[in-house]
């Protein structure tokens, strides 16, 4: 059992428009839901952000069924090659998408959703340690999954609370999607804690967000680079949020220009606000940097959460000791992941990791012990012999044309650079050759109509393409 929802019953667990329901009232409607359903089995949840998907996860973690999260606006093939795949027992769907599974059967339904159970399934031997799924992959309906233990899912939750002083008195709003681990995290949290969580499907980026926040007295507010990029577009620094105790940014890099400026905005307006940085192979976070330091050491990702640590290793995988040597991030820590699952059969695997994870990240740590990322280790390419950081190159763009959209990939002596802004075109291929002196004929420049990027608000990066 994840979380003990009797402990605070007379407290409120979940704000959804104008219903706001206990943790008595979450406890009982979890046991309605897993009445009669077969512990140890596999089940689906096509995730919004709404009070039955909450009742759903909880209800199954708590109950040893293991859920996979995916998002429900998946489109049908999608989804449909997951159930092909894996098989799961149950399927807990929104109402109007429940014609989409025709080998299942509706038994049980709540508020929007319904519980569907296969018309004919094998059971499928699972790891006992194995509590939760987490698609790799936001939007192509890879089998790709992450799987997390009980243990991942209560350490890294503890960790959590304890550097962001969660207790009873929070009250988050759902900025991102359940099926992220970011969103995930934050209602593992505030449950745990005895905190609230208001569910709104509405983005930060509305009037209506922020109408819902005040009125909830919410006290937290979680963002990844993108949201908080848009939001600095639309003046969010120069307003005042009268409830808003603590804003926390993961999901990658934030920009030190766009650290700073939310740092300094906090430091002002007496708001915690801490960059984190974590991946769903660990569960959630692996580093913070703590608040009284995030205008000091902007652009840094901090340091390794409690109970965690990290090292870094060189290019013959050596530990590299000194101050401001660069290599791959190396993470050590109870909530690093079981390991992957790309087909049923792997749900009975152990723990391959052994709490140790690559995370991909280059780093640095300076002299007094704070990390920096400065690039994915597959995100560089070379041109014409030189190493080319495609982050680097992003982040230079957006920052000296001040614009939100635009995305770099590419490979070796081939650099291409995807905006939406057609008017910018011939500045940004000047901008390129001057300033990262790489030849005409070496980079391309693409305007595409959006940048792709999945539910949570990250780029998609192998779905860049030019126009046809």
């Amino acid at each position: 059992m994840i979380w003990d929802l009797q402990k605070f019953a007379e407290k409120t667990a979940l704000i959804e428009g104008d219903d706001n329901i206990s943790y008595a009232e979450l406890y009982e409607r979890t046991q309605v839901l897993i009445k009669g359903l077969r512990k140890r089995s596999l089940a689906f949840i096509l995730c919004s952000n709404t009070a039955e998907c909450v009742i759903g996860y909880t209800a199954f973690l708590n109950y040893g069924i293991v859920p996979l999260m995916l998002d429900a606006a998946l489109n049908t093939q999608t989804v449909g090659s997951m159930v092909a795949c894996y098989a799961p027992a149950y399927i807990w769907v929104p109402q109007e998408l429940k014609e989409g599974f025709e080998a299942y059967l509706p038994i049980r339904s709540m508020g929007g959703y319904v519980l569907l159970e296969a018309d004919a399934c094998d059971d499928v031997e699972l790891n006992d340690e194995l509590a939760l799924l987490i698609s790799t992959s936001g939007s192509t309906g890879s089998p790709k999954l992450i799987r997390l233990s009980y243990d991942n899912i209560i350490s890294n939750t503890k960790a959590i609370i304890e550097y962001l002083k969660i207790d009873g008195n929070e009250r988050a709003i759902a900025s991102l999607p359940l099926n992220y681990v970011y969103g995930l995290s934050v209602l593992n949290t505030h449950l745990y804690a005895g905190g609230s969580l208001v569910l709104t499907k509405d983005n930060c980026y509305s009037k209506k967000f922020w109408d819902c926040f005040e009125q909830n007295s919410c006290t937290s507010f979680a963002g990844i680079p993108f949201m908080y990029e848009m939001m600095d577009k639309l003046g969010f620094t120069k307003k005042t949020v009268a409830t808003l105790r603590t804003m926390t940014q993961a999901g990658g890099k934030l920009s030190p220009l766009l650290h700073e400026r939310f740092a300094e905005y906090a430091a002002a307006k007496g708001i915690s606000f801490v960059v984190m940085y974590g991946a769903s192979e660990a569960t959630a976070r692996m580093g913070y940097l703590p608040a009284d330091m995030a205008v000091a050491k902007k652009g840094s990702m901090g340091i390794a959460i409690p109970g965690g640590r990290f090292e870094i290793l060189g290019e013959n995988d050596e530990v590299l000791t000194g101050a401001d040597e660069k290599g791959e991030l190396i993470y050590y820590g109870d909530n690093v992941s079981l390991g992957y699952a790309q087909c049923r059969e792997d749900l009975k695997l152990g723990n391959v990791n052994h709490g140790r994870l690559q995370t991909g990240d280059m780093a640095y740590r300076d002299q007094d012990g704070f990390y920096y990322i400065y690039g994915r280790k597959k995100r560089f390419i070379k041109i014409t012999g030189k190493r080319t950081n495609l982050a680097e190159v992003e982040m230079m763009i957006k920052e000296h044309f001040d614009i939100v959209d635009a995305a770099c990939a590419g490979e070796d002596d081939s650099l291409d650079i995807y905006i939406t802004d057609e008017k910018l075109k011939e500045d940004i291929c000047s901008f390129v050759y001057e300033k990262f002196k790489i030849n005409r004929h070496l980079f391309h420049v693409y305007v595409i109509d959006d940048i792709p990027k999945n539910a949570a608000g990250k780029v998609q990066y192998a779905a860049l393409k030019p126009k046809e």
